[in-house]
Parts: C-alpha cells; sequence; structure tokens
C-alpha cells in the first residue's frame, strides 16, 4: 500500500513540474515593458475623381526597447484592403516599400538603417485605396466613406491627426473642425487597441462612384502576396498545437488516472457594450430636421447628438425585450423614449488567465516590427473592409514592427522569428 501510495504521489508531482516547466516556457509578453511609443501618427485624405482616395501618411515611431527584440529595422502598417492602386515612399528614411498580404492587407516599410533605444525615426508614404465607400449607405442619393485608422494593440499613440478634404461634403461624423484650407480635421490620442473611425457623405454625383466597389464588398484583401510567410504559419501552427497537445494529454491523463479529472475552460469569451444615444430631433445650429441614422447635419455639420452613456443590460427596462436580446453589432431604436437608440458593439475578450496581450519576434497590432519580424498583426487586426473600411488588414490590427507580438490568430502564443528559426 505504502508503495502504491508514493508511486501515486510522484506521478502527480510530476505532472506538477511538467506543468510548472511548460507555463514557464511560454512567453508572457503582458509582463515585458514596451517596446515602442508612436508620439505622432497623421494620415491626409484626399478622395480623387474616380472616388479613389489617396492617403498620405506621416509616422513618428520612437523605441522604447531595442534589446528585448532587438533593434527596429521594419514595420508593417495595416491598409483597409488589397484594393489599392499604387503606393510609393515619400521619405530618405524608406529604403523599400512593399505590399504583403501575410497577415491581411499592409504596406511593409524597411529602414534606411536600424534605429536603437530613445531614437525616433520619422516616415511618410502614401497609398491610393479603393473599395471605401457604399452607395446609398444611409440614404438613397448619398454615398458614405468609412475609415478607421490602423490601430495598434500593444502601441499608445500620444497624438493621431485625420484629415480628410471637406470639398463637396455633406456631412460628416464624428463632429470636427474644418482648418483653413478646407480640410476636416479630427485629433486625439489613442491607448492600445483603441481605434477611432471616421465618416464622410457625398452625393451620389460628387465623383465618379461605382456601385459594385462597395467596402462591403471588398473580399478583405488581395493583391500581391507574402506567400513565404504562409510556410512559417503552418509550421507554426503545427509545432504549436502537436507540443501543446502532448503535453495536456500526458497531463490530464495523469490527472485523471490519480485525481478524478480536471476542468478546461474556453479561452475566449464575449464582452458587451452597449451605448444608449439620444438625439435631438433637429439641429440645434439651423433647425434643420433631423435624418433617419444621420448623427451630424448635412447643412452646417453640427452634431445631432444630445447625449450618450454606457449603460448595462441590466439598466434596460424589462419592456425593451428586443434590445435586451441583441447580441451583435448594430444601431437599435430605443422605443421606450422617443429619439433614443442603443448602439451595441461586441468584443472578443480572452477569459482571464493572468496575463493579457502578446509579444514576440513576429508583429505588434497595427504594425509588425522588423528586429524579428501585421504588424500589428494576423487582424489586431480589424474587422478589415467589412462594414467599416478601416485602414488595417483583415488578420492584422493595422500595425507593429519587427519585435511585436503577432495577433494570435490561432492562440497559439508561438513567435515568428522562432517559426523562422525552426525552418532554416
Amino acid at each position: 500500500m505504502r508503495t502504491r501510495i508514493n508511486r501515486k504521489g510522484l506521478a502527480v508531482f510530476a505532472c506538477i513540474v511538467i506543468s510548472l516547466l511548460f507555463l514557464l516556457a511560454v512567453p508572457h509578453p503582458a509582463y515585458a515593458a514596451d517596446l515602442d511609443e508612436i508620439e505622432n501618427y497623421e494620415i491626409t485624405a484626399e478622395v480623387n475623381d474616380d472616388a479613389t482616395v489617396t492617403l498620405q501618411y506621416h509616422i513618428d515611431w520612437k523605441v522604447l526597447d531595442s534589446d528585448s527584440e532587438g533593434p527596429l529595422s521594419w514595420v508593417t502598417i495595416g491598409i483597409p484592403n488589397g484594393h489599392y492602386v499604387s503606393y510609393r515612399a515619400l521619405s530618405d528614411s524608406i529604403r523599400d516599400i512593399s505590399y504583403t498580404s501575410s497577415y491581411g492587407s499592409n504596406i511593409r516599410v524597411d529602414f534606411d538603417r536600424n534605429y536603437y533605444e530613445n531614437e525616433v525615426v520619422s516616415f511618410d508614404f502614401e497609398v491610393v485605396q479603393d473599395y471605401l465607400y457604399d452607395m446609398n449607405h444611409y440614404t438613397d442619393g448619398e454615398t458614405v466613406f468609412q475609415f478607421t485608422p490602423g490601430w495598434f494593440d500593444d502601441i499608445v499613440i500620444d497624438h493621431i491627426k485625420v484629415r480628410w478634404n471637406g470639398n463637396k461634403a455633406l456631412s460628416w461624423s464624428p463632429a470636427c473642425e474644418m482648418d483653413s484650407e478646407g480640410y476636416l480635421t479630427w485629433t486625439g490620442s489613442l491607448q492600445k487597441g483603441e481605434r477611432y473611425q471616421v465618416e464622410v457623405t457625398y452625393p451620389n454625383d460628387a465623383f465618379y462612384f461605382d456601385e459594385t466597389k462597395s467596402f462591403q464588398n471588398s473580399g478583405g484583401y488581395e493583391g500581391n502576396g507574402g506567400d513565404s510567410d504562409s510556410v512559417y504559419v503552418l509550421i507554426g501552427v503545427l509545432i504549436s498545437m502537436i507540443v501543446p497537445i502532448l503535453v495536456i494529454v500526458l497531463i490530464v491523463s495523469r490527472i485523471l488516472q490519480y485525481s478524478r479529472g480536471a476542468n478546461f475552460g474556453s479561452s475566449r469569451q464575449k464582452k458587451i457594450v452597449r451605448t444608449k444615444i439620444e438625439y435631438y430631433p433637429v439641429c440645434q445650429g439651423c433647425g434643420a430636421a433631423r435624418p433617419e441614422g444621420k448623427d451630424n447635419c448635412e447643412y452646417c455639420g453640427r452634431s445631432f447628438i444630445k447625449s450618450k452613456e454606457l449603460i448595462e443590460e441590466k439598466d434596460i427596462p424589462v419592456e425593451e425585450k428586443e434590445i435586451r436580446e441583441k447580441k451583435t453589432d448594430g444601431l437599435y431604436r430605443y422605443a421606450h423614449s422617443p429619439n433614443t437608440y442603443v448602439h451595441v458593439h461586441v468584443i472578443p475578450v480572452p477569459r482571464s488567465s493572468g496575463y493579457t496581450g502578446s509579444r514576440g519576434g513576429g508583429s505588434r497590432s497595427g504594425v509588425s516590427r522588423g528586429a524579428g519580424s501585421r504588424a500589428s498583426s494576423h487582424r489586431s487586426s480589424c474587422a478589415c473592409a467589412s462594414s467599416c473600411a478601416c485602414a488595417c488588414a483583415c488578420a492584422c490590427a493595422g500595425g507593429g514592427r519587427a519585435g511585436c507580438s503577432v495577433k494570435d490568430f490561432y492562440q497559439t502564443d508561438l513567435k515568428l522569428r522562432y517559426l523562422k528559426e525552426a525552418a532554416k
């Protein structure tokens, strides 16, 4: 009996040790210091006669840590989709520029040299982008452009500015200033993972719009691919699945044998954010009536929004059964009060596991970095080219840098740098 007990205890102890060693072997990026900081992120948009949009980017990127993942040598910036017309470098700090669809739709920027801790690299480039609008989106006879600059899951943006040529525009959202050159200008700052969307509405005859080029039909991305990286992804998926499975099978079998099993929960859950929005029935600037679905006055540009507040499901009256049951993104009429709606936004989030985020020799949300290897990842990056024609890649959050963590599409927490080394 004593021998059996000792063997049982030894087996359980061995399982615990193996589990701890496995957990220690997995990088815990959230505990690491930030690699980078974006001091300035500016995008200037010009709608062309053929309804394509020329996007000029200016970014001041500061390196905070060049020891953990190496110096900064390249980044990838997410763009709305693969329907680009052209792209080009506009600054001498860019040695090479290319398009890649390895982790969504991205522009890869290779710098003129390596950049180290406390250095700032300023770079400019231009992309002529198509499939950014949707005709008759809210109102017949009007075309809406929707644009979300690529966001960064692991990087703070100190200052962001979006400038959009307001010539011929009927309305825009959210409310903003118009500068002396006639550009609608939105400014602010963004925390890690935070994103910002703007809308500009035009009459259907303002430009040569094409109904087949709706951002809802953009297909996410296409164009020149980076097929070589897909090999690394495949290798990574195989390695990251087989090794943990073998370890988990061993641990579970031992635990089941000696202690009646174990419980494993889902790694992801959904967070539902509800915003109650009350509108003025008429414009408080010029007195025009508010058209259905409009946030801004088409005549003076003033916002129709009277108030906004975050609410919980328990705050919604029981008679608003339809809204209480909504679990998908959308704007729903709040029958309990006139001129009031509830905006529902569903955010997939990881279940609590002691840490969040990812970082490594791949890329960061919003961009990927070149010390190791979209940049912001494989959809930091976003629900790209869907209802929000966003400036990020479908599998990417918009960008990152080599050394930033690739968005872990397969929940492997495996770094691209390790995959490339394994493939050699």
